[in-house]
């Protein structure tokens, strides 16, 4: 099939679902969707093959492919999210994004998004600070998504650990995950200020205690900081 389209239109939608359908791993659908957690079917297309797909919408008009609003198995989901990556218009990006969020029912759509902030640092904490008040969980952890690339910038860091204190009640497993992961990568980034952020916080203990285990299972902590850290544990 001819991925290179300067404009898609609905009749394409068959087309494209029977193309996709030509990379089905029968042997891995069942797996894929345990791993997943996902409510929707899946195909287990690999992620080279998806990666290779988006390759090629990308040079057309890849705006017009997100407008037939795709979302009958896991892996559409993941072509989407990969194409609303590539979107450098923060407007146009968001427009997408609120939608494709509201769509995602695991963590492997939200993983997909890959967020360039650069230029829009503002708008991307506005942007989690918004998701952050959602009543869905997976919308909850694509705003977290963002801060992760947020706090390679000094301004930000103090916005993290103001945004993680917020999410004490927090009770999804998924987003208390990506919490703990946020945490542990600003300990290995910003070790100091993380430190003085622990010494006084309101972390739910779920991420606290994730947190300095995923700490402990980096081999980019020291030995020290992480019998250290084990002394925080609740």
């Amino acid at each position: 099939m001819n991925l290179i389209k300067e404009k898609w239109y609905k009749k394409d939608i068959y087309e494209f679902q029977e193309y996709l359908k030509t990379y089905k791993n029968e042997n891995r659908v069942e797996w894929t969707k345990k791993i997943i957690n996902t409510s929707l079917p899946c195909l287990a297309i690999t992620s080279p093959s998806i990666k290779s797909i988006v390759k090629e919408i990308l040079k057309g008009n890849y705006l017009s492919f997100l407008d037939l609003m795709i979302w009958e198995y896991y892996d559409n989901t993941a072509i989407n999210g990969l194409l609303i990556s590539k979107i450098k218009d923060f407007d146009v990006m968001k427009k997408y994004l609120d939608i494709y969020s509201s769509k995602a029912d695991n963590w492997a759509t939200c993983d997909t998004l890959s967020f360039n902030v650069k230029g829009n640092e503002e708008r991307f904490l506005d942007l989690a600070k918004e998701y952050f008040k959602s009543k869905f969980p997976f919308v909850r952890r694509i705003g977290m998504e963002a801060m992760f690339k947020l706090i390679d910038n000094d301004k930000y860091v103090n916005d993290a650990f103001e945004l993680l204190d917020k999410f004490y009640y927090e009770d999804d497993y998924y987003v208390n995950m990506i919490n703990a992961w946020l945490l542990c990568d600003l300990f290995i980034k910003r070790r100091e200020e993380t430190l003085k952020y622990l010494a006084n916080n309101k972390l739910n203990d779920f991420t606290l205690n994730k947190m300095i285990s995923k700490c402990r299972d980096s081999y980019r902590v020291s030995q020290d900081d992480k019998d250290m850290l084990l002394k925080c544990k609740r």
